[in-house]
């Protein structure tokens, strides 16, 4: 056996480990409060045989270590050696032998892929065990990122990107008869998100480590995903993810990280008089961990995962070996399903039950391993009134929002606080960003489900509520009792639940009279007793009787009156999050005046200082610096520096620069070679063949009517049925050759969503084959769109479609990455929209459509039928329907933009109005692109504006405002 020898030095003495005992030291995630490790190559050894030096650092003074703790930067250099290309091959081919997941005869592809990840992740443990044992030692105040998605993407460019090793380790792999971007291909992306909810989680993560901020982030490992998507002749279809198929290299188990998740039972009175939870459904939360490296630093902070499982003695033997094997199994799968599917559907009643399992199971985990740690950093001496002076939680939306009651619960009745301390504690230590100002996203659940299935939590809500009743009534007194009937529908946590008792007098209605009373008097008059006679003699020789036969009309007993049926009683999640934290973030500006003067107005009223804004973020590491490193390295040599990887705000030197022809030559060279690899990939993808010569016009994002890529769709449509009513040669003179790509999941229980897929399908499938139009114009649907997609598709984009309903987006982050690559964005005043173009130059923005502060009045207008439809978007939908683009029907997804009222229609999205603005813009467009230089500059200055987007801003922002941390340098 081939030997790697470890030098460690400790107290002057040297000794030497085997390679193996290393291995299990590293595996097993060995962390030391005493002793950090520093890897330094010391010799040229055979291959396989690798030295490092280990380093005490137990003896050196802590006031050093104190010193140490900066407000600046990432170090420049991550360790005292920079790995060369020899040393990584071997650490390769070292994992490819000792650390197998295939058999031995051959280095094919995903072997060398394992191979090369664990390979970084050794040097990846190094730095987050020293990050670990850093924030210990110096116990400073942590931020935790709760999120039901992390949409991660690949992770081995960019762990190696930030590691600033991508050109060792393509050398290394060279060496080893590969190639560094086919084996990062074979990686699967991690299926823990589905759209830019799960992003955002993500960036913030590759910012809070690249800013050296002490963090981590908390999820769910969901062994399927949401689904990956197929697309089929019927339109989209799910199947199970199969990314943990192969195993995950990235992740280690943490077996002795695992905590009690109850689900059920009772609450009763104990003889020390408190309330016990007791009986029901158990289960544990293991932690399974992901590093997360910042860039060209040492700090490397932690994505913990939990997964569900329940223990061997829940596994009945006995009725196994009964032949009732699915009975004896019943425990397991319960536990495990938890953590099977992202968003389970949801329409049925054991749907609700998984999905409030999964937000209470990343509550419960997350908050009993926070405290632990708290408890563990205290020693001896633990001070929970200074527990929101240490931990700062976050809650990613709604999803979290059982944290509030969970740490209530947890501080009551575990640690024996009072109800009074425990809510100040709460209060100062939750805080809540809203993602969005749709109702069906402002998470409500029964009353009756919680009740069962978290009994003690729904009492602490129901308390909650009351405290919260109490404050109304003081707030706005009992004198007008309309409006403090007003105010507490619309801000208590419990709907359509009548006052606690204690309050049940404040507002007294009127009794309801049993007595039917008439809404007109009866009409007696001789006209009208004849012309009831007469009518009811008719009646009765239709009848087949005659007068004679009955002289008395029959009479017939009352109808039952139909019960009204009570409104269901619900608790309103985003109520209970505004109430229990300390701060209320919307995610755009325009999305947190809305927050602030709609969704929550009640609320601002009361609280205002307790509403903030912070613009959503990307990372200008994976969305400029790794995904396009053409564009990167001309921005890097006209700039004359790297740091504006680190620094946006150097981005907007390219102004100076924007009118520059040899500039605008080398940006459209980095543009049509990214457009070359989305061609080959949308060839070997889907079969079509595209031109790079064509615009690419882009939209990627989740379907949801709201994002409106059924307007896009229909513009589409438009261009095609005006080129088919026209010659060849005036097709040519009006039109710019496009390629229209699309790309996003349909929620699997959205019919109208995967309407729209099947739709935009169709289309594709007819334009493409129709050699009239040729190269005109193609409309491609990407499949299972992803991280790793968009990474390719992004830096080719030319035109980027972010066309949501106004007031409807409450950030978006690909308008973001589009912009920071280059691409000219055409939109509504939506989201982030708004700011881009202020930071980007109006000219530089093809802006259409109604404004948010109008939707109201054009819904009105509709429900009113005052609403005319533009003739060309009658047009449109009759050649829908005409069957040009195949047999499907239709009817249910065009009879949606239609009517004045009623679900399903009168275009709610507002569709139908803002079409004609949108063909207008679309021309505008066109016309812009045939001057390539004056289109070049345009790319140019939406780069240049981008800096004010990057979530190294939107991060120093949540720190300094929301969380009072502050970021810590290893040393």
């Amino acid at each position: 056996m081939a030997t790697s020898r470890f030098c460690a030095t400790s107290s002057g003495a040297e000794t030497f480990l085997h390679s193996s005992s290393f291995s299990r030291l590293i595996d097993c995630g060995y962390r030391s409060s005493k002793s950090r490790l520093l890897f330094v190559r010391t010799a040229r050894l055979p291959p396989l045989r690798r030295t490092f030096l280990v380093k005490c650092v137990s003896s050196e003074p802590k006031q050093k270590l104190k010193d140490s703790v900066t407000e600046q930067g990432a170090p420049s250099n991550l360790s005292p050696f920079a790995p060369d290309a020899t040393s990584i091959a071997s650490s390769i081919k070292y994992h490819s032998e000792f650390t197998p997941l295939f058999s031995p005869e051959k280095f094919e592809l995903p072997k060398a892929f394992f191979a090369t990840a664990q390979s970084v992740r050794d040097t990846l443990i190094i730095n987050w065990n020293a990050t670990y044992d850093f924030y210990d030692k110096l116990n400073m105040k942590q931020a935790y990122y709760l999120s039901m998605e992390f949409l991660q993407g690949r992770a081995l460019l960019n762990a190696v990107g930030n590691l600033g090793l991508t050109g060792a380790y393509a050398e290394a792999l060279k060496k080893l008869g590969h190639n560094l971007e086919a084996i990062a291909c074979q990686e699967p992306d991690a299926a823990l998100g589905n759209g830019g909810l799960g992003r955002l989680a993500s960036c913030f993560l590759d910012s809070l480590a690249t800013l050296n901020y002490p963090a981590w982030g908390y999820g769910l490992r969901y062994r399927y995903g949401l689904f990956k998507q197929r697309i089929t002749k019927e339109g989209q279809e799910e199947v199970a993810e199969d990314w943990l198929e192969m195993s995950n290299p990235w992740e280690i188990v943490r077996n002795n990280v695992s905590y009690p998740v109850k689900f059920y039972g009772k609450v009763v009175s104990g003889s020390d008089g408190k309330r016990h939870w007791i009986g029901g459904e158990d289960i544990q939360a293991v932690a399974y961990d992901v590093p997360i490296p910042g860039y060209n630093t040492k700090t490397t902070i932690n994505l913990r995962l939990w997964s569900t499982k329940a223990t061997s003695e829940d596994f009945d033997l006995k009725d196994f070996n009964a032949g009732e094997h699915t009975k004896s199994a019943g425990a397991l799968f319960n536990a495990e399903k938890i953590c099977y599917v992202l968003y389970p559907g949801d329409e049925s009643l054991e749907g609700k039950v998984l999905r409030l399992k999964q937000q209470y199971t990343l509550c419960s985990a997350s908050l009993q391993d926070i405290i632990a740690r708290f408890e563990r950093r205290s020693g001896a001496n633990i001070r929970w009134e200074e527990f929101p002076e240490k931990v700062a939680v976050q809650m990613n939306d709604t999803h979290p929002t059982l944290c509030i009651p969970e740490l209530m619960r947890i501080l009551i009745d575990v640690k024996g606080l009072s109800w009074k301390d425990a809510w100040n504690i709460t209060q100062r230590t939750v805080a809540y960003t809203n993602h969005t100002v749709l109702p069906e996203a402002l998470e409500k659940w029964s009353l009756e489900l919680m009740q069962k299935l978290l009994p003690r939590h729904m009492e602490i809500i129901e308390m909650i509520d009351e405290e919260f009743i109490q404050t109304i009534v003081s707030e706005y007194g009992i004198a007008d009792s309309d409006l403090l009937e007003k105010k507490l529908k619309e801000m208590r946590i419990l709907e359509n639940v009548d006052l606690p008792a204690a309050f049940a007098d404040l507002i007294v209605k009127p009794k309801e009279s049993t007595v039917a009373v008439p809404n007109e008097e009866p009409d007696n008059s001789e006209e009208s007793k004849e012309e009831v006679n007469l009518v009811s003699e008719e009646n009765k020789l239709e009848n087949g009787g005659t007068q004679e036969e009955e002289q008395e009309p029959e009479t017939k007993p009352e109808p039952e009156p139909i019960p009204v049926p009570e409104p269901p009683k619900l608790v309103r999640m985003a109520n209970l999050c505004v109430v229990g934290g300390h701060a209320v973030n919307g995610v755009a500006e325009i999305h947190s005046e809305i927050v602030k003067n709609e969704v929550f107005n009640e609320f601002f009223q009361l609280w205002p200082k307790k509403f903030q804004n912070k613009t959503n973020g990307v990372t200008p590491r994976r969305w400029i610096r790794f995904c396009n490193p053409d564009l990167s390295k001309i921005i890097t040599d006209w700039i004359g520096t790297e740091d504006w990887v680190l620094n946006t705000e150097m981005l907007s030197e390219l102004k100076k620069y924007a009118d520059n022809k040899d500039l605008q030559n080398q940006w459209r060279a980095a543009k049509r070679s990214n457009k070359m690899k989305v061609a080959s990939f949308l060839k070997k993808k889907t079969g079509y063949s595209v031109s790079p010569d064509a615009m690419f016009d882009i939209q990627v994002k989740r379907i949801h009517e709201y994002k409106r890529q059924l307007l896009n769709i229909l513009g589409i449509v438009y261009r095609y049925k005006v080129m088919k009513e026209m010659t060849a040669e005036e097709r040519k003179e009006k039109f710019v050759p496009r390629v229209c790509i699309f790309g996003g999941k349909a929620f699997a229980t959205y019919v109208q969503a995967k309407r729209i897929v099947k739709f935009i399908t169709d289309v594709g499938a007819t334009v493409n084959h129709d050699p009239e139009i040729g190269d005109l114009l193609k409309v491609v649907f990407v499949p299972d769109y992803n991280v790793s997609v968009a990474e390719l598709l992004i830096p080719a984009s030319e035109l980027s479609q972010h066309i949501s309903t106004a007031g409807m987006e409450a950030s978006g982050t690909s308008n973001m990455k589009f912009a920071m690559n280059g691409c000219i964005l055409i939109g509504t005043l939506d989201g982030a929209n708004v700011e881009i173009r202020e930071e980007v130059g109006e000219e530089n923005f093809f802006l259409f459509g109604a404004k948010a502060n109008e939707i109201a009045g054009l819904r009105k207008e509709r429900a009113e039928g005052k609403f005319v439809p533009d003739p060309c978007f009658e047009e449109v939908k009759e050649f829908v329907r005409s069957g040009v683009f195949g047999p499907y029907d239709y009817n249910e997804l065009i009879g949606s933009l239609e009517g004045n009222e009623g679900f399903g229609r009168a275009d709610y999205f507002l569709v139908g109005k803002d079409f004609p603005s949108y063909i207008e813009c679309q021309e505008k467009v066109d016309e812009a692109y045939r001057d390539q230089e004056k289109w070049t500059r345009m790319s140019i200055l939406n780069t240049a504006g981008s800096p004010k987007f990057s979530s190294d801003r939107t991060i120093h922002e949540y720190a300094r405002d929301i969380w009072k941390i502050k970021p810590v340098e290893l040393p």
